[in-house]
């Protein structure tokens, strides 16, 4: 082969090594935008006696409620308290049986934030409308929402695995007390409670969480309730046991045909099509660790 046979044979070689790599790069970046990292700061990690659960918080939608949140993990409040309200298919809930001397502040009554407004040009990922409990759900930044483009209002929905603050029956008297949906969507709930986050990982500890009431009505004794070991946030913890987190991102085109897909069933195991309805609630969001 002549010098020239060898400078064109090099060329090419270079070039297709270049589409090459330009290819992979784009089908990476291409599924890597299928993700949304989240930020350490908006994470908590609780740890119970049978595993360890991370909750992502929400400060977008609820910051109040984040803010108390957030202060009570880093003041360690949590720490030891037991699941004293655990109902099945319903919710776990954990806080003090009174108010604390050692957190007034902290324990003190905050306002409701059921829903915020929203803008006309306001976007998110439709899913169903009209929904049986709102005039549309759909998802926006990997939460699933109830909205009302009339009232411009948008509001988070209770889906298992979100997380909110209890109240008494006046409106504005959440403290402390958090609880977990672990039932299929009581979405009766929906605007009339303050929802701040969801359970991003280890949803199979919080279903383990002890009953404190059995199908008969009767109550589990104290002694068996299950406990908080800690709760930390992520990004206090030691380098080296933080967790870095991704859910599907929700405004991907991915995840819009995700969700055609689960509303317009045409799998070959539905022989008998069902209506194209959806609950938003039972969209799944993958997660994964990144390295």
């Amino acid at each position: 082969m002549n010098y020239f046979s060898q400078k064109v044979l090099s060329n090419i070689t270079g070039l297709l090594m270049t589409l090459c790599f330009v290819t992979l790069s784009s089908d990476s970046l291409a599924k890597e935008s299928q993700w949304q990292v989240l930020d350490p700061e908006e994470l908590v990690v609780m740890t119970l006696p049978h595993g360890q659960v991370i909750i992502a918080l929400a400060p977008q939608f609820s910051p109040k409620q984040v803010e108390r949140f957030k202060a009570l993990v880093r003041a360690k409040f949590y720490d030891g308290m037991a699941f004293n309200r655990v109902i099945d298919g319903f919710v776990a809930q954990a806080g003090p049986e009174g108010v604390s001397a050692d957190f007034p502040l902290l324990t003190a009554p905050i306002a409701l934030e059921p829903d915020w407004p929203i803008s006309s040009s306001w976007d998110f990922t439709l899913v169903q409308a009209p929904d049986m409990f709102a005039p549309q759900t759909g998802f926006k930044d990997g939460y699933a929402i109830g909205v009302d483009s009339v009232a411009e209002r948008a509001w988070l929905l209770h889906c298992p695995g979100v997380i909110g603050l209890g109240r008494n029956n006046e409106p504005d008297t959440a403290s402390s007390h958090f609880y977990i949906t672990i039932g299929q969507a009581p979405r009766y709930l929906d605007r009339i409670m303050s929802l701040f986050g969801r359970v991003v990982l280890g949803m199979e500890h919080v279903q383990a969480i002890q009953r404190t009431e059995n199908q008969l009505g009767k109550l589990t004794q104290d002694t068996m309730f299950t406990h908080i070991h800690k709760m930390r946030m992520m990004s206090d913890l030691p380098e080296e046991e933080q967790q870095h987190i991704a859910i599907e991102n929700t405004a991907h085109e991915a995840f819009v045909k995700k969700v055609n897909q689960r509303k317009h069933r045409q799998h070959p195991f539905f022989f008998k099509s069902p209506p194209p309805v959806i609950d938003a609630c039972q969209v799944p969001l993958k997660t994964k660790l990144k390295l």
